[in-house]
C-alpha cells in the first residue's frame, strides 16, 4: 500500500473531525494538529478511527511519526500489508 492510496481514507476522517478544513489548503508536510486546528483529543479520535479501518496497531509511542498528514499517511501505508 501507498501513501496514495491511504489519502482518501485518511481525508475522509480528517474532515469527519474538521469539517470546515479544505484539505487542498492545508500544508501536507506541517504539524497536523497545527495545520487543521485540532487537539489532543480530536488526533486520537482520529487515530483510533484510522486504527480500526486499517486494522493496525498505532500505539500512542508512535505518535511522533504522525505528525504531520504525509507522515500520518506514510506511517500507515509502511503498516498496511
Amino acid at each position: 500500500m501507498t501513501p496514495e492510496d491511504v489519502d482518501p481514507v485518511l481525508s475522509e476522517h480528517l474532515h469527519r473531525i474538521a469539517p470546515e478544513i479544505d484539505l487542498a489548503e492545508i500544508d501536507r508536510s506541517a504539524d497536523l494538529r497545527e495545520e487543521c486546528d485540532i487537539d489532543s483529543m480530536d488526533f486520537l479520535t482520529l487515530v483510533t478511527a484510522l486504527s480500526e479501518r486499517f486494522g493496525i496497531d498505532m500505539p500512542e509511542a508512535d505518535y511522533d511519526e504522525m505528525r504531520s498528514y504525509n507522515a500520518l499517511a506514510a506511517y500507515i501505508a509502511g503498516k498496511v500489508d
